[in-house]
């Protein structure tokens, strides 16, 4: 998995619900979203590359995002 690819795909996530007036909300429908449709590989990877210079190329509110729910969307391990 390339992580600029996903953090790109997160970051059109975030630019989608970075709109909404509740800023919590908006970090837990991002969060929601990514635990949802992204497979563990992809959430292990953003997740690796949140701690990361990568991180730069995130918006504001994905990071956040990441943060607050990292438990939640890392992955079980096998």
């Amino acid at each position: 998995m390339n992580a600029d690819n996903l953090i790109h795909m997160a970051n059109q996530i975030g630019e989608f619900f970075e709109s909404m007036p509740e800023r919590e909300e908006a970090l837990d429908d991002i969060a929601t979203h990514i635990r949802k449709f992204w497979e563990p590989r992809m959430r292990r990877t953003l997740l690796a590359a949140l701690d990361t210079d990568e991180a730069q190329g995130m918006r504001d509110i994905v990071r956040a995002a990441l943060r607050k729910h990292r438990a939640d969307l890392q992955p079980a391990t096998q």
